[in-house]
């Protein structure tokens, strides 16, 4: 397992707590977009010392195996984070399989940033892994996610019902999920394109 990786047109890395500012900066840009998305935030989220602490703890479970968030950037711009990805809820034995998170800055939408992330970090899952499921939960709200993961190849296995809390509601998710040798990411994402 490597901690950066390059498609055609990005690099995707595994950070440390020295580009905090960076993330800090990505979630800012992004916070109204964001939101509407995730869970509630506390307050000290949108600070440089608590993006520090999370990308510590981040690295130190990549090291471990346990959690990889790669932030994504378009070759040759090293220092504006476009996007992550993130492979997490890794489970291991009879499983092989793990959950994938992914988020754009909004001024990179419609270029295929966000698939070409997400292929990359299957192939990841199913190659260096060796995983044999990825799983994404998807408010069904969210039309453009849900086209995303189709497109790829995921299918919706069913709805986890009042399965996340947001703003103090109970909200359903799609399940969709892949399986090794399904969907397009096959002989395309394991390499560098």
């Amino acid at each position: 397992m490597q901690m950066s990786y390059r498609t055609k047109r990005l690099e995707l890395k595994i950070l440390t707590d020295t580009a905090a500012a960076q993330v800090l900066q990505f979630y800012l840009d992004n916070q109204e977009i964001f939101e509407e998305f995730e869970t509630d935030r506390p307050q000290q989220f949108y600070t440089e010392p608590f993006q520090k602490i999370i990308l510590q703890s981040e690295y130190n479970l990549a090291v471990k195996q346990d959690f990889f968030r790669f932030w994504v950037f378009e070759k040759g711009h090293p220092s504006k984070i476009i996007g992550t990805v993130s492979l997490h809820n890794i489970r291991w034995g009879s499983y092989l399989s793990c959950e994938i998170g992914y988020k754009f800055d909004q001024r990179h939408w419609g270029r295929g940033y966000a698939k070409e992330s997400i292929l990359k970090c299957i192939g990841i899952a199913f190659q260096e892994l060796n995983l044999h499921r990825v799983e994404a939960y998807v408010l069904a709200e969210n039309t453009a996610s849900r086209k995303l993961l189709e497109s790829i190849g995921f299918q919706k296995e069913g709805i986890k019902r009042q399965s996340v809390r947001m703003r103090g509601v109970w909200r359903d998710n799609d399940l969709y999920a892949l399986v090794a040798g399904e969907g397009q990411w096959d002989g395309i994402a394991g390499k560098d394109r």
